[in-house]
């Protein structure tokens, strides 16, 4: 079998003395290329600690018999986005990222990669940059933050800036807070998106198995990126491309994985995409008709209780796989070159459980504490569904598990608001009353890019009287943190001349989440 990197060279004369000009040795030449991209920069802590899993993933490849060659294409951070235009770059920079991976890739001719990232966007871009290439490749994620004292994490502190905001909690308070909520590099440690992505990257089969969302700080991490580098070279030498590995069985397993552990909302953007660029088609009603009857098992915040970093310690994605595997397709390939299957029993022959069982051991908790077993569910019904009315006729989101059950049958009163900045003020000064639908419309994709609507949701969220009295309807999307009676992604948007850009003040918005 030909090697990519030998046909290039071969082509063109000068990649011998370029690539000796930037320290290659003339025996490097002729050994398998791989690419090592990542999201490397001091931009947040789910990136700026990266590099460690870049030296050893390039560590693996060297002792493998090849040859890496580094990459970066530093993603921005949401939550420093956050509350000001630069949120409205967040979903445009995960295109972007996509774009220099199939650049860097296919500009210059690799045998494979690895492709080390951490968050929202960082994950499904690496994703859909690497479905481009369609080259042997494996991803390593960068897994979770610590949480902080009192087991804080970061989703919280929108919630208690409201609180400040309304004079509950002192600005001393606040600062405290913000102060002790990331206490680690590694994505935020919540089922957000970041943490959400990094699991359906590993459902998809193209992760080591349990290597999604492991603490960043742990050794652990480390030793998956040095193995990552080994087995790229594996792939590398008997050619299994990402089109061999990722089928439409593997979206569907991620989906179900989706489903038991309530993941993110802005999963229904990014896995349709990285579906797209594999020649699959998937949409919101995919989703909606896998998450009934799905059963939803895992107790991390925000729908849960504990951080994301007892994610790994419960056995992480193997331990879910494990509980809802008669609804999985075992027989799907993986980056390991086994089965799902064959890699779910080798983690019970390997040690895998017993380690992660010493972690969990270490915060007083067994098990099902964090995942709960198959039969005994929070619920039975998935965790997001798809609306349909006269409002948003192409359809809405909403993630019903963390939607107070007083709202999921309501009649509410319109409150249009054409920005977020104008609805949040009405929440904050108490001019939403009970019994509102709060408006916030152009902010769909083309009216602003689709930024995330997280402080409004919070807002209202940790209003003990709004709370569970109103809804917030939305163009837009929602952060992975947010919680509350939110429903976003309602098409089509008001730029786009949607029905939502004509409701006004006082008409009847009726929610029925049951029925969709």
């Amino acid at each position: 079998m030909e090697l990519n990197s030998q046909r290039v060279r071969a082509l063109a004369p000068e990649n011998d003395p370029l690539k000796i000009g930037m320290g290659w040795k003339v025996e490097d030449l002729d050994k398998p290329q791989i690419m090592v991209e990542s999201t490397f920069g001091d931009s947040h802590p789910g990136s700026a600690h990266l590099d460690q899993f870049v030296n050893e993933a390039m560590r693996g490849i060297a002792d493998a018999g090849g040859k890496g060659a580094r990459y970066f294409t530093t993603d921005i951070c949401d939550g420093i986005a956050q509350g000001h235009d630069g949120i409205n770059y967040s979903l445009a920079h995960r295109d972007m990222i996509a774009n220099m991976i199939e650049i860097h890739g296919n500009s210059t001719g690799f045998d494979g990669g690895v492709f080390i990232a951490s968050c929202d966007k960082s994950v499904p871009a690496c994703l859909m940059g690497l479905a481009r290439l369609d080259m042997p490749s494996i991803v390593v994620t960068g897994g979770v933050m610590d949480a902080g004292p009192d087991l804080l994490t970061l989703e919280q502190i929108g919630a208690y800036s409201a609180m400040c905001q309304r004079g509950e909690i002192t600005e001393e308070k606040l600062t405290y807070y913000k102060h002790n909520a990331c206490p680690s590099c590694g994505a935020c440690s919540f089922m957000g998106t970041a943490s959400t992505m990094q699991i359906m990257a590993e459902s998809l089969g193209l992760m080591l198995p349990g290597s999604a969302l492991m603490p960043a700080t742990c050794a652990d991490l480390r030793e998956m990126a040095y193995k990552a580098g080994l087995q790229v070279m594996e792939l590398a030498g008997k050619g299994l491309k990402v089109s061999d590995i990722v089928t439409m069985k593997s979206f569907e397993n991620a989906i179900m994985v989706h489903a038991a552990i309530s993941g993110s909302t802005n999963s229904l953007l990014h896995i349709p995409a990285i579906a797209h660029e594999m020649g699959f088609e998937i949409d919101g009603d995919t989703f909606d008709r896998m998450h009934r009857g799905a059963h939803y098992l895992l107790d991390i915040r925000p729908a849960g209780k504990w951080p994301a970093q007892f994610f790994y310690y419960a056995g992480g994605v193997p331990t879910i796989m494990e509980e809802i595997k008669d609804m999985l397709h075992l027989d799907v390939m993986t980056v390991t070159g086994k089965t799902l299957g064959e890699n779910l029993e080798d983690l019970k022959k390997n040690g895998f459980y017993d380690k992660c069982d010493a972690y969990l051991a270490k915060v007083g908790l067994k098990r099902e504490d964090v995942i709960r077993p198959f039969d005994k569910p929070f619920g039975t019904d998935g965790s997001i569904a798809i609306l349909r009315g006269n409002l948003c006729p192409d359809g809405a989101v909403v993630k019903h598990t963390v939607v107070p059950k007083e709202m999921f049958e309501a009649t509410l009163k319109a409150r249009p608001f054409d920005c977020e900045e104008d609805a949040i003020h009405a929440v904050l000064t108490h001019e939403i009353k009970p019994g509102d639908a709060v408006i916030i419309r152009y902010e769909g994709p083309k009216g602003s890019g689709m930024p995330e609507m997280f402080y409004t949701t919070e807002a209202i969220a940790s209003d003990a009287e709004l709370g569970a009295s109103i809804a917030l309807l939305t163009d837009g999307r929602f952060s992975g943190a947010s919680k509350g009676p939110a429903i976003g992604h309602i098409s089509p948007e008001a730029a786009e001349g949607g029905p939502i850009a004509l409701v006004e003040e006082g008409d009847l918005i009726e929610i029925n989440i049951p029925n969709r």
